[in-house]
């Protein structure tokens, strides 16, 4: 696993400054986990909640998210399913530590053994990417400190997650939905390429309803 020392604090500082910034998302809070990607009616994990807190009404069976994430993570997965997926696991996965190790682990195998497989690079560029966040929401929030230990997301926080999307990128030679998941990880110390990743995810959109959708509501001054 390649890895390199990311200062949290200075991240977050640049989520908080970006958030008020004119092309960043709309919605305050950790863009990849406060926010559901609008998925329509695709299958991903079970969730009734509308934003990053659990209700306590999830009829569904922690001990599998681990299993049911890699079985939903399959190529013909639209890349915005893969990024609620991702989300989803990230949370449930906090209430049970081991999981979170376990997901983030099987996602890295799953690079070394296709290397040119440009979703499982974006696949473990989001999740650590997610556990980065979720690190943050766990120094702020109730919930998430009573819900294990940080081993999982603060492993995570030594990976650059950003570099193995733009690999996945680079891999795919042309997503606009991974675009979109760029742009949601840049901050305001990387405007350039974000409003690279916001150009050709708008490009993308024109013929892409979902991803139009999710624009709209993160970006909304750009996707006007």
């Amino acid at each position: 696993m390649k890895l390199r020392k990311v200062s949290p604090l200075k991240y977050f500082a640049a989520i908080a400054v970006a958030l008020l910034m004119f092309a960043v998302p709309a919605l305050a809070g950790p863009p990849l986990i406060c926010h559901a990607i609008d998925i329509g009616s695709e299958q991903s994990l079970p969730w009734t909640s509308t934003g990053w807190n659990l209700t306590g009404q999830e009829n569904y069976d922690v001990s599998h998210v681990v299993t049911d994430t890699l079985a939903l993570l399959i190529p013909s997965t639209p890349v915005l399913v893969r990024m609620e997926t991702l989300r989803r696991a990230t949370l449930y996965a906090q209430r049970r530590t081991p999981m979170t190790k376990e997901l983030l682990f099987r996602l890295e195998a799953r690079t070394r053994e296709n290397p040119k497989d440009a979703l499982a690079a974006f696949d473990f560029g989001y999740l650590v990417e997610c556990y980065s966040q979720v690190s943050w929401l766990r120094q702020h929030t109730d919930w998430l400190k009573a819900s294990g230990d940080a081993a999982g997301p603060n492993l995570a926080m030594k990976i650059d997650g950003y570099a193995w999307v733009l690999k996945a990128i680079a891999l795919r030679g042309s997503d606009p939905q991974m675009e979109f998941a760029a742009a949601l990880m840049t901050t305001e110390g990387a405007q350039r390429e974000r409003d690279r990743h916001l150009q050709n995810a708008l490009a993308g959109a024109k013929a892409d309803a979902m991803l139009a959708r999710n624009l709209s509501s993160r970006f909304p001054k750009n996707a006007a």
